[in-house]
């Protein structure tokens, strides 16, 4: 019988899928400008379609987060790759010094950096049973 996963575990899930859930409602709605600016110029994309699709596909994430706990390692697993897949978009907002959600500087740029692999490991450790 496979472990079951600790409240701490469940908790962080359900945060996860949450935060992705608001994310991407935000990239649907009130901040759809702020995330063109993470869209790097060298996708083949319309900037407002990648914006709209990643939108829906974090909207999905933290939805079946949220709602499929017997399949929470799988989903778990599709976030952390989705967090990686993104992380060009930090990076390009970085590189090309554009200003978004209040990152108007280098520093604060570079420091978001830092976050991306939170995320990952986040979505790794919130999703995995406890052993």
């Amino acid at each position: 019988m496979p472990a079951s996963p600790s409240v701490a575990r469940t908790i962080g899930r359900i945060a996860l899928g949450a935060a992705l859930v608001f994310a991407g409602t935000s990239h649907l709605s009130f901040a759809r400008k702020d995330f063109q600016a993470q869209v790097p110029e060298w996708v083949p994309l319309d900037t407002d379609t990648v914006v709209l699709a990643s939108g829906v596909v974090e909207i999905a994430l933290g939805s079946a987060l949220i709602a499929l706990p017997k399949k929470q390692r799988a989903v778990g697993t599709v976030a952390a790759l989705f967090f990686t897949a993104i992380f060009p978009g930090n990076i390009s907002q970085w590189l090309n010094e554009r200003d978004a959600f209040g990152l108007d500087t280098d520093r604060k740029r570079a420091l978001r950096l830092l976050f991306q692999p939170v995320l990952v490991a986040w979505a790794l450790w919130s999703t995995r049973a406890k052993h």
